[in-house]
C-alpha cells in the first residue's frame, strides 16, 4: 500500500509540474507568437543596389565640344564634356563609395557605343577601340544599337571577336535578344550576342537582363544583310517569363528604341521592373514611370553618367527610387523611416572634375595613334593627324533648330557640292544632305594657343558617319541625274518625310533655294487606323510653291537675287545631284509608295540606273582609285580652301554664321481647307436656294389669297 501510495504520490507531483511547464511553454508559445505577429507588420529590411548607365556614346573616346580644349589634366576646367578615361574615374570613385556601404552596383549600356567620331572608323580596321575600353571600365552589359550596323553586319562579327567574344561574355555580356542573324552567319555561329543574362549581386539579389533594338532603330539601320528583328513586345513578354520562372529578383531590359517606344514597352509587358533606355539622346534629369516600370537614359556621347540607386523589397518585390527620397514619387511609405541619406542626381556630368584614368588614359592614346596613321594613310599627308587644325572662326557652324535650314547644312552641302565639281570636273546644279548624317555643330576651340581652330576630328564628327566599298569609313559621295520635275518631286519628298518622321529626314540643300508650305504636306489624318493622309497622293507638288536654281560660280551660295533662275514646272532637262550614298538608297522607295512623286537616278546620258547599280554612281579621287570621295573628306578639304588668315590657317566665311534664305516657310490657304470650303460653299447654296423658294411661295400663297 505505501508503495502504491509512493508511486501514486510522485505521479501525482510529475504531473502538476507538468501541466506547469505546460503552460509556461503555452505563454512562451504565445508571447513568440505575438512577438512573430509585431515583426511581420515592420516592413522588411530592402536590399539596396545601383545601376549606373550611359547610351550613344558613338565613339566619343576623347572629351569634346570641342576635343582641342582637353588638356588631359586633372581638375583643370578645360569646358569639355565626357571621354572614356574620366568616365573610368567617375566609375571608380561610385563602386568605392557603394562597396563601403556594401552595396552592389549594376553598370549598363543602352546601346549605339560604336558610331559618330572618327574614333569609330578603327572598326573596319580591325579595332574594337569602344568595347575594348568598355570592358576596361568594368560595364557589366550592353545592348547592340543601330549604329553598330553602320559598318555592315560582317564589319560589327569581327568587331566583336576583336573585342574577346565569345568569351569576354564572361566580362562584359553583348545583348540582342530580339536579332536573328541566318543560322550561318557569323554573329550566330561564334555565339557573339546573348538573348538574356543574369547577374548574383554580393547582397543576394539575382538581376535579369535582355536587350532589344527599336522599331525606328531599326528602320534607320544603314546595313543589316539578312538579319531579322523580331517584335519587341512580344520577345519582351518571352524573356520576362523566362527570367521570371528562372527565379530572379529584378528584371532589367537594355533597350535601343527612344522613350515613346519604351513607354510603350512597359505598358504592354508586365513584371518589367527597369529599362535602361537609348536611341532618342534625351538626358533624363528624372526617371519615368509607366505602369511599375521605371525607364531611365542619360543623353548621349557620354556627357553623363547615369545613377539610379534602388532598394528591393523581398516581402513583395517592390522596387523604389532611393535617389531623392524626400520628392521622389516612387520612394516606399513605410511608419519606420530608413536613415537619410545624401540626396544623388540621377545624372552625372562627365567633366573635369573627374580626372582621366591612367590605365584607361593609356589606351585611348594608343587608339589615337592608331587614329593618326589612318587619317594619313587615307588622306596621303594631306591631313597628318586626326586633331589636325584644318580652318579658323571665331564662331561655331550650329546645326540647329532642328526642322529648319541649318548653317552646318549650308557647310556640308556647299562642301559636297564645291568639292564634287573639283574631283570630277563636272558642274553640280544640286547637293542635298539630311540632318540625321549631319550629327552635330562645328565648333571651333574656345581657349588657350589653339582659339578658334576648328580640327579634323570636329568636321568628321559633324558628318563622318557610314561605310564605303573601298572598306574605308564615311559614306560615300554620289553623282547622279535627276530632270528637273524630278528635282520638285525631290523637294516635295523631303517636307513629306519631315512632317511624318521628324529633323532625321529634313533634308538641307546647296544649289536652290524654295519656298514652301508645310502644313500641305498632308491632307488628314484618316480616323480609327490613324494614319496621315499625304496630299502628293492625289496631287502633284502639294507643298512647294516655287523654286529657284543657283546660277552663281562659287560658293558659299550667295543669296543675291540675280545669282538664281526658276525652276520651271514640268521641266525635262537633266539636273547633276550629288548626295551620299545614304540617301540615294532610300530614292527607289518613293516611286513605290507615292507614284505621283517617281524619282529614278539616271547617268549623264539620261539613261535610268536600277538601284543594284547604285555603286556605280560612287565619286571617286580619279578613274583608276578605288578610294572613295567621303562626305566627311569634302567637308575637310573645303574647309581648308578658303583663304588664309592671320594664323596661316584657311578662314570660314562669314556666311555660315547664320542660316541663309534656302528654305523659306510660307502660308498659303491650306489644301484641307479647299473641300471644307466647297462644303461651306454648296449648304451656303442650298441655304439660299431653300429661302428662294420659301419666299416664292410666300408670294404665290399671298396671291391666290
Amino acid at each position: 500500500m505505501e508503495l502504491i501510495k509512493y508511486y501514486t504520490g510522485r505521479t501525482a507531483t510529475t504531473a502538476a509540474s507538468l501541466a506547469l511547464i505546460a503552460a509556461v511553454l503555452l505563454l512562451l508559445g504565445a508571447g513568440s507568437e505575438l512577438s512573430t505577429g509585431a515583426q511581420q507588420e515592420q516592413p522588411t529590411t530592402p536590399k539596396k543596389f545601383t545601376i549606373m548607365h550611359t547610351n550613344d556614346e558613338h565613339s566619343a573616346v576623347i572629351p569634346h565640344s570641342p576635343a582641342l580644349d582637353y588638356t588631359g589634366e586633372a581638375h583643370i576646367d578645360d569646358g569639355t564634356l565626357g571621354g572614356f578615361s574620366r568616365l573610368a574615374s567617375a566609375v571608380k570613385e561610385i563602386r568605392s563609395n557603394k562597396k563601403e556601404k556594401g552595396e552592389p552596383v549594376l553598370l549598363l549600356n543602352g546601346g549605339d557605343f560604336l558610331g559618330g567620331s572618327p574614333f569609330g572608323w578603327l572598326a573596319p580596321e580591325g579595332y574594337a577601340t569602344e568595347l575594348n575600353i568598355m570592358q576596361k571600365i568594368g560595364y557589366d552589359a550592353v545592348v547592340i544599337g543601330n549604329h553598330e550596323y553602320d559598318y555592315g553586319p560582317e564589319v560589327l562579327s569581327d568587331y566583336l571577336l576583336a573585342a574577346g567574344y565569345p568569351e569576354a561574355h564572361v566580362k562584359t555580356t553583348v545583348l540582342a535578344s530580339n536579332t536573328k542573324p541566318p543560322g550561318d552567319h557569323p554573329l550566330s555561329k561564334n555565339n557573339l550576342l546573348r538573348s538574356t543574362e543574369i547577374f548574383e549581386l554580393e547582397n543576394g539579389l539575382t538581376i535579369g537582363t535582355f536587350g532589344l533594338i527599336g522599331r525606328d532603330a531599326v528602320s534607320v539601320t544603314y546595313d543589316t544583310g539578312e538579319i531579322e528583328f523580331k517584335n519587341q513586345e512580344q520577345t519582351a513578354k518571352k524573356y520576362t517569363q523566362q527570367l521570371k520562372k528562372e527565379g530572379v529578383d529584378v528584371i532589367i531590359a537594355l533597350t535601343h528604341s527612344g522613350i515613346e517606344e519604351d513607354k510603350k514597352l512597359a505598358a504592354e509587358v508586365e513584371d518589367l521592373d527597369i529599362i535602361v533606355g537609348g536611341h532618342c539622346h534625351t538626358a533624363l534629369q528624372e526617371p519615368l514611370r509607366k505602369n511599375e516600370t521605371i525607364i531611365v537614359q542619360a543623353g548621349s556621347l557620354l556627357k553623363y553618367l547615369g545613377l539610379l540607386e534602388l532598394s528591393y523589397y523581398p516581402d513583395d518585390g517592390e522596387i523604389t527610387v532611393r535617389n531623392r527620397e524626400k520628392e521622389s514619387p516612387f520612394s516606399r511609405e513605410t511608419e519606420i523611416q530608413p536613415e537619410r541619406e545624401k540626396e544623388s542626381p540621377f545624372l552625372i556630368p562627365i567633366d573635369s572634375r573627374f580626372p582621366p584614368d591612367e590605365k584607361v588614359e593609356n589606351m585611348v592614346l594608343d587608339y589615337k595613334y592608331k587614329l593618326d596613321e589612318l587619317v594619313y594613310e587615307f588622306t596621303g599627308g594631306d591631313f597628318e593627324k586626326v586633331l589636325h587644325p584644318v580652318a579658323h572662326s571665331d564662331f561655331k557652324i550650329a546645326h540647329y533648330p532642328p526642322l529648319q535650314e541649318t548653317p552646318a547644312g549650308n557647310f556640308v552641302t556647299d562642301a559636297m557640292y564645291q568639292t564634287t565639281e573639283e574631283v570630277t570636273g563636272e558642274k553640280v546644279d544640286v547637293a542635298l544632305q539630311a540632318n540625321g548624317v549631319i550629327r552635330k555643330s562645328i565648333i571651333p576651340s574656345r581657349k588657350g594657343p589653339t582659339r578658334g581652330e576648328i580640327s579634323l576630328y570636329e568636321i568628321a564628327e559633324a558628318c563622318g558617319l557610314g561605310y564605303g566599298f573601298d572598306g574605308y569609313a564615311g559614306f560615300p559621295v554620289v553623282s547622279t541625274y535627276l530632270t528637273g520635275e524630278e528635282l520638285q518631286h525631290l523637294l516635295e519628298l523631303g517636307v513629306l518625310l519631315q512632317d511624318q518622321f521628324g529633323d532625321t529626314f529634313f533634308l538641307q540643300y546647296s544649289g536652290l533655294r524654295y519656298d514652301y508650305n508645310p502644313n500641305n504636306a498632308v491632307l488628314f489624318t484618316l480616323p480609327v487606323v490613324d494614319q496621315p493622309l499625304p496630299a502628293a497622293l492625289f496631287l502633284k507638288n502639294p507643298t512647294v510653291t516655287s523654286i529657284e536654281l543657283y546660277t552663281g560660280e562659287e560658293m558659299p551660295q550667295s543669296s543675291a537675287d540675280e545669282h538664281f533662275s526658276p525652276l520651271e514646272k514640268g521641266d525635262e532637262k537633266l539636273y547633276h545631284l550629288v548626295t551620299d550614298y545614304y540617301v540615294l538608297s532610300f530614292l527607289p522607295m518613293v516611286g513605290d509608295m507615292l507614284p505621283r512623286l517617281e524619282i529614278i537616278p539616271k547617268d549623264g546620258e539620261g539613261n535610268p540606273v536600277p538601284e543594284e547599280d547604285f555603286h556605280e554612281l560612287v565619286v571617286h579621287h580619279d578613274k583608276e582609285s578605288e578610294k572613295e570621295l567621303k562626305v566627311w573628306e569634302a567637308a575637310a578639304r573645303y574647309a581648308a580652301s578658303f583663304p588664309e588668315g592671320e594664323n596661316d590657317l584657311a578662314v570660314i566665311p562669314e556666311d555660315y554664321r547664320e542660316a541663309g534664305n534656302r528654305i523659306n516657310k510660307i502660308w498659303t490657304f491650306p489644301l484641307v481647307a479647299w473641300p471644307a470650303l466647297a462644303l461651306l460653299a454648296a449648304i451656303t447654296g442650298a441655304i439660299l436656294l431653300i429661302r428662294r423658294r420659301r419666299r416664292r411661295f410666300s408670294h404665290l400663297n399671298q396671291h391666290y389669297q
